[in-house]
């Protein structure tokens, strides 16, 4: 999976992408109007969103203890369903626990200091409306950039990769929706900009992508079986 051109093209839209948001930087604010109500209000802040909010939050989750569980029938039980194997659990909870859990939610949502669009004075808040790459905002923690749900979602990537063929690509498009879906309802509720949204898929992608290729280089085989 980790080919050099898939590698490269992944890189190519995290430069693209920031590349976009850094010469217009009001794009972000565009986008967040949309859903803006006044008053630090937005549309997905209603009790449905909540509930679609908590269901997408612990999809993820649920996903892994998913496969934990078609692992353990396959291995005590002697299910003939399809189940990870043991590195390709260890990829999945490597892949989340460095991309959503390190590397967004501990190092750059702690660190980046950038209001969420709620908080901007934009949209009725108290607070300046800082670019992706200025970390000189007044959010002290938990703040915008990057998403920590959408990261959350587009993990469901890893276990998707793990799927065999010919069932793969359709695993791979529900994940690809399932986090295009969670990161628009963030949105709606002014908690992400649209480049939090598209920097935590991107790099929580080159994430997995790194894990791919440090478990097959530790394990000589790769997560999906294939030696």
């Amino acid at each position: 999976m980790t080919s050099t051109r898939i590698v490269a093209g992944s890189l190519a839209a995290v430069a693209l992408t920031c590349l976009v948001f850094t010469i217009t930087p009001s794009l972000d604010l565009r986008v967040a109007s949309i859903f803006a109500l006044g008053n630090d209000q937005f549309v997905g802040q209603t009790p449905l969103g909540n509930e679609l909010r908590r269901l997408f939050y612990w999809t993820p989750f649920c996903l892994f203890a998913v496969m934990l569980a078609l692992h353990a029938m396959r291995r005590f039980m002697r299910s003939r369903v399809w189940a990870p194997t043991v590195v390709g659990l260890i990829f999945m909870a490597l892949s989340l626990a460095i991309g959503p859990g390190l590397l967004v939610n501990t190092l750059l949502k702690d660190h980046s200091h950038r209001p969420r669009p709620y908080q901007v004075t934009q949209f009725g808040g108290d607070q300046a409306f800082k670019p992706f790459y200025r970390f000189d905002g007044e959010c002290r923690r938990n703040c915008s950039f990057v998403s920590g749900e959408g990261a959350e979602a587009f993990w469901t990537l890893a276990p998707a990769v793990l799927v065999p063929l010919p069932w793969r690509p359709i695993a791979i498009a529900a994940a690809l929706v399932f986090g295009s879906a969670t990161s628009l309802l963030r949105i709606a509720f002014g908690g992400h900009f649209l480049s939090d949204s598209i920097l935590a898929g991107l790099l929580t992608w080159l994430v997995i992508l790194a894990c791919w290729r440090l478990v097959t280089r530790l394990f000589g085989v790769r997560p999906d079986g294939v030696v």
